[in-house]
């Protein structure tokens, strides 16, 4: 969702602030601005992209906030841009998230104030200009300010007059930058990883204010301490390394970043996995139930993991879309365990979903690639994906590691409630093992693809059919070519299709079968049959020397018994990256589409 930077230091904040607002292009927005603090207030700021943003090449600014904005409130225009101010000008305000209670605030102020934009976040610096008016403490200010607020935001605060800037968050990110001569704010690490990555992150609840020199939160008034980390990742992860975009080379990432989700977890030799969870024996073999939340990409890795969860650990295991989630369950809620897959860890649904469970008592476990977020503060236990920066909307490296990390988790549950062999684990293990080579043989075979990809670019349509395994694969397939393609494009269980998607195919419906092992091919071959009756044509996806004559195209894999349709997901990416490559879309940028989805 929209993207908050601010820097407070010794230098010209004017070039940060721009090369911290591109670094968080990757979240989506459709309007930019900062605002420059010099004495006075600048702001510049208009609808569009961050590069014809015009911002002075020096400045005597050594304090100011930027903002890229995702529209909720108000179309995408120069007036609904952050940052907002106050009726003279003095105030500057950059706001992430949604205020539901802002349209009774804003008809009281209304009778004294100007408001120039249809946004919900101008009432901010309205109540902040109310407050100021006695000369009071800026962060005291603040933190009256956000006591009338409802709803989840992250804010930044730039005040003529004033030192510093002041942030205050709740349900929506934020992270401090620590240097010796400045503080660096934003929403996500990659704003400032090139000045450092020693960081504070914000809880919920806090008000901040930073100076050059020091960073002092409150929490309920009270003075509160935050550790400061260090970052395990550098700059050069968030760089393009000579990709034409960030989502192809997260695509040829996948290598590495299933080593990392593996590096140190495993020993194939026993069948054991040490995912440093810290629960009693007891507690895993008391477990009744398994309740998923998750959005999107990340509600499909759980699909998969859910096959794997209910073969091998002889528990129910039910996975639920976040915003459709109502906890219920008929087993004392400490024999439920409730899993949240958020690779941000700040997906507003999820996080609500997963405040349900810990309301009802239920034990809760976090999947996540991102260190300190929220959902790692809210869990009793949080399981990383460790798959690195992931700057590409659509989300690519990320779901293969977050199958790998809960198939590792599978394979841990089943051992501790020894519902699962040593010789079943160990082949598991090893094919784990033997993933990222894999991959890379797949990543060697693009050219094939490209060639797939520009044959049916102007297809009408896109059908990505499989069973079991293959299901939640195809429906990722499917969201991948939809999301950087806007070509429509559907996943449907393979026995589906004769009830009702069937009246769809015709010669120009390209169906992609998934073929793997996990995804039942022997009754697959009887859906293929099906649609080619209606002339469409088919790209299976399976073992190599499986394939049946009778299909258009077979895209082959190493066999990996129950992991290779993680493979057959890669072909599924690069497919859809072609296609939207040939179409000359903004693959890095899809429309209308964020990165992290913080709002409900």
């Amino acid at each position: 969702m929209c993207g908050i930077t601010g820097y407070v230091g010794t230098e010209d904040c004017s070039s940060f602030l721009a090369n911290s607002l591109k670094n968080l292009e990757y979240r989506g927005y459709d309007s930019v601005g900062v605002a420059l603090l010099d004495g006075t207030l600048q702001v510049n700021k208009q609808s569009g992209q961050i590069d014809d943003l015009s911002l002075p090449s020096t400045t005597e600014a050594t304090c100011g906030i930027g903002h890229t904005r995702w529209s909720t409130h108000g179309p995408p225009t120069d007036e609904n841009a952050h940052p907002h101010t106050d009726c003279h000008g003095e105030i500057s305000i950059v706001h992430n998230g949604i205020i539901s209670n802002y349209g009774d605030h804003k008809r009281d102020l209304a009778l004294t104030h100007e408001f120039t934009s249809d946004t919900d976040s101008e009432v901010i610096a309205h109540l902040l200009e109310e407050e100021l008016v006695d000369d009071t403490d800026l962060p005291q200010a603040v933190r009256k300010v956000v006591e009338k607020l409802e709803g989840s935001f992250a804010i930044a605060v730039a005040v003529a007059g004033y030192d510093g800037i002041v942030a205050a968050r709740q349900d929506s990110p934020l992270v401090v930058g620590h240097t010796d001569t400045a503080k660096f704010l934003a929403s996500d690490i990659t704003a400032f990883v090139e000045q450092t990555r020693t960081v504070t992150f914000l809880e919920d609840g806090d008000v901040a204010h930073l100076t050059e020199d020091n960073l002092s939160i409150t929490n309920d008034g009270a003075v509160v301490e935050r550790d400061r980390q260090t970052v395990d990742w550098d700059a050069d992860a968030a760089e393009k390394s000579g990709y034409e975009h960030y989502m192809h080379k997260e695509i040829h990432e996948q290598p590495h970043a299933v080593r990392q989700s593996l590096s140190g977890r495993i020993d194939s030799l026993t069948g054991d996995v040490d995912l440093d969870i810290d629960a009693p024996i007891e507690y895993w073999k008391s477990i009744q139930e398994i309740q998923i939340v998750a959005c999107g990409t990340s509600n499909y890795a759980a699909r998969y993991a859910a096959e794997l969860l209910e073969t091998h650990t002889n528990l129910r295991v039910t996975v639920h879309v976040a915003s459709e989630y109502e906890y219920r369950t008929s087993y004392d809620p400490w024999e439920t365990l409730v899993i949240a897959v958020t690779q941000s860890g700040e997906t507003a649904d999820t996080l609500q979903a997963l405040r349900m469970a810990v309301d009802s008592g239920a034990r809760t476990l976090a999947v996540t690639n991102t260190v300190g977020s929220t959902v790692t503060r809210e869990v009793d236990q949080t399981l990383y994906i460790r798959a690195g920066p992931e700057i590409g909307v659509a989300a690519t490296k990320t779901f293969a590691s977050q199958i790998v990390t809960l198939t590792l988790f599978t394979i841990h549950l089943g051992r501790q409630r020894d519902e699962l062999e040593s010789e079943t684990a160990t082949e598991l293990l090893k094919n784990l093992h033997d993933l990222p080579e894999a991959i890379q043989t797949v990543l060697d075979g693009e050219s094939q693809v490209r060639r797939l990809a520009e044959r049916f670019a102007h297809s009408d349509a896109f059908f990505y059919i499989g069973r079991r395994l293959g299901h939640p694969v195809a429906l990722e397939g499917a969201l991948k070519l939809k999301e950087i393609s806007y070509d429509h494009a559907e996943g449907f269980p393979g026995g589906e299709l004769k009830h009702g998607p069937l009246a769809l195919v015709t010669d120009q419906t390209p169906v992609i079968a998934l073929l793997t092992p996990g995804s039942e091919p022997d009754e697959m071959a009887k859906n293929i049959k099906e649609v080619q009756a209606r002339e469409a044509p088919v790209i299976g996806i399976g073992v190599r020397g499986e394939a049946s004559e009778t299909l258009d195209t077979f895209l082959g894999l190493p066999n990996l018994g129950y992991i290779t349709p993680v493979l057959a997901n890669v072909y599924l990416q690069l497919f859809a990256y072609h296609i939207a490559n040939e179409k000359g879309r903004a693959i890095d940028k899809p429309r209308n589409l964020a990165k992290s989805v913080t709002v409900e």
